[in-house]
């Protein structure tokens, strides 16, 4: 990879662009130190006419949230035959889509919590409708991530303000039975366990503010199970990865309760690779350092789709327009 020049794709159009901004200027300086040829490419709605003019020969993606997480941008790297990294087009949009892979996961058989799906448009009706599931109960956008737009939900008044709040980034809003149990995350690369930490949030639930902020929780690793426990974990973040068919660098996210049960939350495909993110965390508990970890999500970059289209060459890309969103490259 040091003869190709390398596009790291950052920013984006979602709710988490302040993370992917610094997930991608991360992964951009570790890679520059390593020695590769690296740019970076801020996205926004002119993406396509950027990456006709660009001469990156592959992307990295440093996306969170719609557009970059959920088999969008994939989908035009696809066509336009420049390798990415991370999983490919369908892997991505199921793991986005929080009710397709709760029904991914029942179908193989890997415990999550009981849920239903409500739209925006039922929010009326949403006393009835929650009426048999009970109390207490956890809120989230079907799609996005970052804890943006969830919550508990103790009771009628509770749950119509958070289901509100998750209305403000999807149609559809996934209601969970709340689990009580400890927060683990598993990293793993191409679909290999490389370890478990356990997250223990300051304020109780591991929000946006207690994974962003600095000194907003603790982190155990390993996660702090007996070692029968600690990789019965493993094993079933490696199969919910194989539920979704991810690959590359992804993150599981669960809870372990005191009774000896499991249940899997989410699958990441694009994992955070910010100074408080997990995935550098566990990989670094497990022998590699940032650089080693970026170096490692750079060298699986692939086309996905079938056979894969022909790579196209920047210089035979074409294309050109009068705007588009500006690539800086490396200083």
């Amino acid at each position: 990879m040091k003869d190709k020049e390398i596009g790291i794709l950052l920013g984006g159009v979602s709710a988490e662009r302040e993370i992917s901004i610094k997930t991608g200027e991360a992964m951009h300086e570790a890679l520059k130190a390593r020695g590769y040829r690296v740019q970076k490419v801020f996205v926004d709605a002119d993406i396509d006419r950027v990456l006709r003019q660009s001469t990156i020969d592959v992307a990295v993606i440093a996306l969170h949230g719609t557009y970059g997480e959920d088999g969008c941008i994939q989908g035009m790297l696809e066509t336009m035959g420049i390798p990415y990294t991370g999983s490919g087009v369908l892997p991505s949009a199921l793991a986005m889509d929080k009710l397709k892979s709760k029904e991914l996961f029942r179908l193989y058989n890997v415990p999550t919590p009981s849920y239903y799906v409500v739209r925006r448009d039922d929010l009326d009706r949403l006393e009835q409708i929650h009426s048999s599931f009970g109390f207490p109960s956890f809120v989230k956008p079907r799609s996005g991530g970052s804890s943006v737009g969830a919550g508990a939900a103790r009771n009628l008044a509770e749950l119509e303000e958070r289901c509100q709040d998750a209305a403000r980034f999807d149609e559809w809003i996934l209601v969970e039975r709340l689990i009580v149990g400890r927060e683990v995350a598993v990293g793993l690369l191409d679909g290999n366990a490389l370890g478990a930490i356990e997250i223990e949030p300051k304020g109780g639930f591991y929000d946006y503010k207690s994974k962003y902020q600095k000194g907003g929780s603790e982190y155990h690793f390993p996660a702090r199970l007996s070692p029968t426990r600690y990789q019965g974990v493993l094993n079933l973040a490696e199969r919910a990865v194989h539920c979704v068919g991810a690959t590359g660098a992804t993150r599981v996210d669960l809870l372990v309760t005191s009774d000896e049960n499991e249940y899997v939350l989410e699958v990441n495909t694009l994992p955070g690779l910010t100074p408080t993110s997990l995935l550098p965390k566990i990989a670094a508990g497990a022998g590699y350092d940032f650089g080693d970890l970026c170096e490692a999500i750079l060298e699986r970059a692939t086309l996905h789709v079938g056979e894969g289209l022909p790579h196209v060459p920047a210089e035979e890309r074409g294309g050109s327009c009068d705007s588009a969103a500006p690539i800086l490259p490396a200083e």
